[in-house]
């Protein structure tokens, strides 16, 4: 009955909500303010490891404005939420309980008329603690047996035959997400219901978990998030914050407002952990790899676990017959691990890719033909055929793209304007998932049309791609399409983490907009229409906004307002929903993910010890682009992520009492408009069908993977210093200088 039309799927359009952006008129969290509205300040351990004595609350609740004072004491028992029902980084409810097991853990709250107000009582909240000396060091060994990510053949004993081995350690610091805006709940509480604003990247997920620790049904708990200034896998599920306002707010009766400090975002959101990972190559003369071995470890919170999945992409990235994958951990008095954008594979790949590049050098060989030489027939780890695999074509058009075949492999040997140049390059990967999804598509009387579900833009673009995949069906312009997301009473929708939000929305989006066009049919038989006499309602076809029999042209049709109104009704609603692709028997029998190949080339000055980043060439394959301007910007901000990856990130903690030291923008450095390079991006466009109808994957996490490997081997190549341990520091470039 309906059919794509092409011109709103691949094309470029802006965001649609742009404007409300430029203007200041989008509402973030923390921009809610509502009447008789409070302010929360939680009150953080000074100490990484011990237990509370005692906390003395009179100064503060007798200072002006205060409303009360909550300490584990007054605030009541929280239940603590079953991993099945619901995802969360810190099981743990705040104040369970009075062991401190991280610096900044929450001992306490202050509500108070104002935020001026709750931070000085907050201030005069005195703990006595019992402390102790915490564990916060960066040396890893697990605690526990080594565990098997993946494993087939013979992997040491090929290594021990092996003419061709390399055998190399590769360590990456703990990274704090740190999203422009920082976490923010406002709740409010009527007496019967929770409605919560938060920053959040999985409402849904969060409105589970915030009825099971409320100790509320579901349909008690509404959750509202209109836009976040980004997240970075920090906001994929609730934090403790949430909690408190919320309980504050019932509690109270009043409006609680409760926003993190920079300062918090370092010890209470979460970061990616410390790895060390040891990597085992072997290779035959001819560049093909007899074994694989990749053993990592990576930190966790003392009471949470939270794996590092630095083996995800290891066991089907390459071919070869030998191959284990296997990790442990290490528990640390430093607080709850999360997900940051990559998780696993982002360190992973860092190793991976790095090691393949000490091979080359090891064989004489060109990266990009090693990596062609070791490329699959199929994944090799599950057996399985891949639903889209075009590695070989990032590769290549890369290369080609970059200029690589001007590469001299020289150390040292490329100069351009009295500066050494070093041109390094990474393949990457990641995973390709389809989460469960619902959404309503709604035709209206005013010649618009609404597309909703219960997802969240979390500055990826998803309000201008759900507006473009139902305009597909509806044939109508975005312009006409309002897209309503971010609010829990809509169609259950997918979280935004790991590039899956994009590929699950497509098939309960289509289905909703072909129910409505079925629906509107329907409709347009009833009301007779002369335009339309003598056409079977399964013969109309929707096109431009206009309805007419199939294989007429759509000027021989009736807007379909114009069919509503003569029906009668004001708007019509359909709906779809999809299952995951673990409840999908197609998907159950590939092997799904995207791939892309990194370009880069690094300038050193080393005179003045100068290395900048100056160009980068980016090859994806992430199936189907619907949008390609805010693909392109996905992955230009993963790249410049990367930067800072490879050069700068890095968070420090004090060994005594256990705090990041670097716990602001201005101590811990992210990657800026001054650092970012010339960007050049390429999709090759091959659909996935087995993932969804329109072949598309997500791109949020793949630009990032495998540029920091890309990176040290540019630097390597430019300085023949071979860095090992992120991030690249200049002072161990001029130590390898002098040493020379």
């Amino acid at each position: 009955m309906t059919q794509h039309t092409e011109s709103s799927i691949g094309a470029g359009h802006i965001r649609v909500e742009g404007p409300l952006k430029v203007t200041g008129r989008a509402r973030y969290a923390a921009d809610h303010g509502l009447p008789g509205m409070l302010h929360a300040v939680p009150v953080c351990a000074t100490v990484g490891k011990g237990r509370i004595l005692g906390i003395e609350t009179g100064v503060a609740r007798g200072m002006p404005g205060v409303r009360k004072v909550y300490t584990r004491e007054n605030i009541g028992r929280f239940p603590r939420v079953d991993e099945s029902a619901a995802k969360l980084d810190e099981y743990r409810p705040p104040m369970e309980d009075d062991e401190i097991r991280y610096y900044g853990q929450y001992v306490a709250l202050v509500v108070a008329d104002t935020l001026e107000q709750a931070m000085a009582a907050a201030a005069a909240v005195a703990v006595q603690y019992d402390a102790q000396t915490p564990d916060v060091s960066m040396d890893l060994a697990p605690d526990d047996e080594p565990r098997v990510d993946t494993e087939r053949g013979d992997a040491p004993g090929a290594y021990a035959q092996a003419g061709i081995r390399i055998d190399h350690t590769y360590t990456t610091p703990p990274e704090t997400n740190n999203p422009l805006e920082m976490h923010a709940t406002v709740a409010v509480y009527d007496g019967r219901a929770f409605t919560l604003y938060e920053s959040s990247q999985g409402i849904v997920n969060h409105r589970v978990a915030m009825a099971r620790m409320l100790d509320v049904p579901e349909d008690s708990v509404r959750v509202v998030t209109e836009h976040v200034g980004s997240g970075f896998g920090s906001k994929l599920w609730p934090w403790g914050h949430s909690l408190l306002a919320a309980a504050a707010a019932r509690d109270l009766g009043s409006p609680v407002k409760l926003v993190l400090s920079r300062r918090m975002m370092f010890h209470n959101v979460g970061h990616r952990s410390n790895t060390s990972q040891r990597v085992r190559l072997s290779a035959t003369r001819d560049g093909r790899l007899t074994s694989l071995r990749h053993d990592y470890l990576f930190h966790v919170a003392m009471d949470e676990y939270h794996k590092e999945n630095c083996g995800e992409a290891t066991g089907f990235l390459y071919s070869t017959p030998n191959l284990r994958a296997a990790y442990g951990s290490a528990r640390r008095n430093i607080a709850p691990t999360t997900s940051m954008r990559g998780p696993g594979a982002v360190p992973g790949l860092y190793a991976i890719e790095s090691a393949m590049d000490e091979l080359a050098i090891e064989l004489g060989m060109d990266p990009v033909e090693l990596r062609l030489r070791n490329e699959p027939e199929q994944d090799e780890a599950a057996g399985l055929p891949f639903s889209s695999r075009h590695l070989r074509e990032c590769l290549l058009q890369g290369a080609e793209r970059f200029g690589w075949a001007r590469r001299d492999p020289r150390v040292g040997s490329m100069r351009r304007d009295g500066l050494v140049l070093g041109w390094g390059m990474a393949a990457c990967s990641w995973m390709a998932v389809r989460l469960k999804a619902q959404a309503s598509v709604a035709l209206r009387a005013d010649g618009t049309a609404r597309v909703a579900s219960a997802t969240q833009d979390i500055g990826t673009g998803t309000y201008t791609v759900m507006a473009q995949m139902a305009g597909s069906v509806l044939g109508l312009p975005p312009d006409r399409i309002e897209v309503a997301l971010g609010d829990t009473a809509l169609p259950p929708g997918p979280t935004s983490g790991g590039s899956m939000a994009t590929g699950s929305l497509v098939p309960a989006v289509l289905a909703a907009a072909r129910d409505a066009v079925r629906q509107l049919a329907a409709c347009a038989a009833r009301a007779g229409l002369p335009q339309l006499a003598g056409v079977a309602a399964d013969d109309l076809r929707l096109t431009g906004g206009r309805l007419h029999g199939a294989g007429r042209p759509p000027s021989s049709g009736v807007p379909f307002q114009d069919v509503l109104r003569a029906a009668g009704i004001e708007r019509i609603e359909g709906h779809g929903q999809s299952e995951g692709s673990d409840a999908d028997p197609r998907a159950k029998r590939h092997s799904m993910h995207s791939f892309g190949a990194h370009f880069v080339e690094v300038t050193w000055e080393p005179a003045i010890a100068r290395l900048r980043v100056a160009r980068v060439v980016t090859v994806i394959d992430a199936g189907r682009i619907i949008n390609p301007r805010t693909g392109r910007n996905q992955i230009e901000g993963a790249v410049v992520m990367g930067v800072g990856m490879a050069l700068l990130e890095e968070t420090s903690y004090d060994s005594r009492q256990g705090a990041p030291v670097n716990n602001n923008l201005a101590d811990y450095m992210v990657a800026t408009h001054a650092d970012a390079p010339d960007i050049d991006v390429h999709f090759v466009e091959h659909p996935d069908t087995v993932l969804n109808e329109l072949g598309t994957r997500g791109i949020g996490e793949i630009g990032l993977a495998g540029v920091a490997a890309a990176i040290t081997s540019a630097v390597h190549h430019a300085t023949g210093v071979r860095v090992r341990d992120l991030p690249v520091k200049v002072e161990t470039l001029l130590q390898a200088q002098s040493a020379d």
